[in-house]
């Protein structure tokens, strides 16, 4: 085989551009990429996903725009794969697959109530405030506005964005790139109270220090730790001795449980050692029904049975993401991953011919966004290891798989429509003084594609 292998890369997040990046960035192999995403839009959650008021962790999407641009690389929004095509139908076109498209999905807390008017998950809730297409925005719009309290559940970094995003004014927020508007309707929030749940102690918690620190640096709210709720056993003392980042968050929240309450209009009380057993309301959700744990000296929590209730009008699930099947490719129900070796997809241990998996859908919903870059890489010297024996595509030529899609009736948008899109939203973005406006928008983003000239 002469002519370049043909890649298709289902997911244009971090992990579908590094896997990009990898492949036309070596040598040995000629390899032609297209980074296929159901969006109109590249990037995943680096724009979806990242707060935006984190901008310096939202800037890495300036790199991964650069891989776009690299001789080899086209990429093809607003494409699904198992709707508008079929993997069957890329295996005529592409050489090999690789499947990098995340784990977009809320897990469940598994309480009764969890499905009461007002209780959302994270994913949603961050779906929303970051412009993404397909956010509710009805939901939203209608209930951030009318809460009073509201109840964040989990004790990651998506949880603290959410418990951030909450608490902060509008005024420190419209330097991002927010959509009009949810900035709107930030303004227009009542909530006073918001609570962040763990059902652990501080030293398992998986926040960053960094974002961490800045629940205690906000303008308007006034953050509030229970001297009883730092308890720490001999898996806690042993994690906090051996892992300095630990170390410093434990710091940080003991400091936290020393401050004395400012008078400042909204605040934000940290638990730990309490885990969500109900949700109770009448047409919407009303309270938390919160039991306390206490930690058995292994790194878990068992039940004291000691229940209380917090006020709630607004509940935001954020216990994690999991990945979901795609069209025919195999998937591991129970760990919600596509099965692999060494980033070979497995069918019943048996490895299908050409098709690849990298990322969150791969490994699940780990790590930070440099993590995978060597996931990444690691997926392509498989894919590059197989070279000489993938299954020949029938129409490898780009042009034939681009006459497919437009046979089929399907508006893609290619690397053009998405610059134009780039352009329109820092336009936008500057009309407004700020360096971007996120354009939220489906059928807008199409009419900006089409603006390519």
């Amino acid at each position: 085989m002469t002519r370049p292998r043909r890649v298709a890369v289902i997911g244009s997040g971090p992990s579908g551009i590094y896997a990009a990046d990898a492949l036309v960035s070596q040598s040995e192999v000629p390899v032609s990429v297209d980074v296929i995403d159901r969006l109109p839009v590249p990037f995943g959650l680096v724009r979806y996903g990242v707060a935006p008021d984190h901008m310096s962790i939202r800037s890495v999407r300036d790199t991964l725009n650069k891989v776009l641009d690299k001789p080899g690389v086209r990429f093809i929004g607003n494409l699904e794969i198992g709707s508008d095509v079929s993997v069957a139908d890329l295996h005529a076109y592409f050489d090999a697959i690789i499947f990098t498209y995340g784990a977009s999905r809320d897990r469940r807390l598994g309480i009764p109530g969890e499905d009461l008017d007002g209780s959302v998950a994270a994913t949603d809730f961050v779906a929303w405030y970051c412009g993404h297409p397909d956010a509710d925005r009805e939901t939203f719009e209608r209930l951030v506005p009318t809460a009073t309290s509201a109840v964040v559940v989990g004790v990651g970094n998506v949880a603290v964005d959410v418990t951030r995003v909450l608490a902060k004014t509008v005024g420190e927020l419209d330097h991002t790139d927010m959509p009009q508007h949810v900035l709107d309707t930030l303004g227009r929030s009542q909530v006073a109270d918001i609570h962040l749940l763990g059902r652990r102690g501080p030293a398992q918690a998986t926040f960053t220090t960094k974002e961490l620190r800045e629940l205690g640096e906000l303008l308007d709210a006034d953050v509030i730790v229970r001297p009883e709720d730092l308890a720490f056993d001999e898996a806690s003392q042993a994690a906090i001795a051996q892992d300095k980042a630990i170390a410093r968050n434990v710091e940080v929240i003991r400091e936290w449980s020393t401050r004395t309450p400012t008078g400042k209009p909204r605040r934000v009380h940290v638990h730990f050692l309490a885990r969500p057993v109900e949700l109770r309301g009448d047409d919407r959700v009303r309270e938390v029904v919160v039991e306390r744990t206490e930690l058995d000296g292994s790194g878990g929590v068992t039940g004291t049975g000691q229940l209380t209730a917090i006020p709630a009008d607004l509940v935001v699930r954020s216990v994690g993401y999991r990945g979901t099947a795609i069209d025919s490719v195999p998937f591991d129900e129970r760990g919600n991953v596509i099965p692999h070796a060494d980033g070979r997809v497995q069918r019943e241990g048996t490895t299908v011919a050409g098709e690849y998996v990298a990322g969150w859908i791969k490994r699940g919903p780990t790590g930070i966004i440099g993590t995978n870059k060597k996931d990444a890489t690691a997926t392509v010297a498989s894919l590059l290891a197989d070279a000489g024996a993938l299954p020949a595509a029938a129409h490898p030529e780009p042009a034939a798989f681009d006459a497919f899609l437009a046979g089929r009736g399907i508006e893609v948008v290619p690397t053009a429509g998405w610059q134009s899109i780039d352009r329109a939203e820092q336009a936008l973005g500057q009309s407004r003084g700020r360096d971007r406006t996120t354009i939220h928008d489906r059928a807008e983003l199409l009419q900006q594609a089409r603006s390519t000239g």
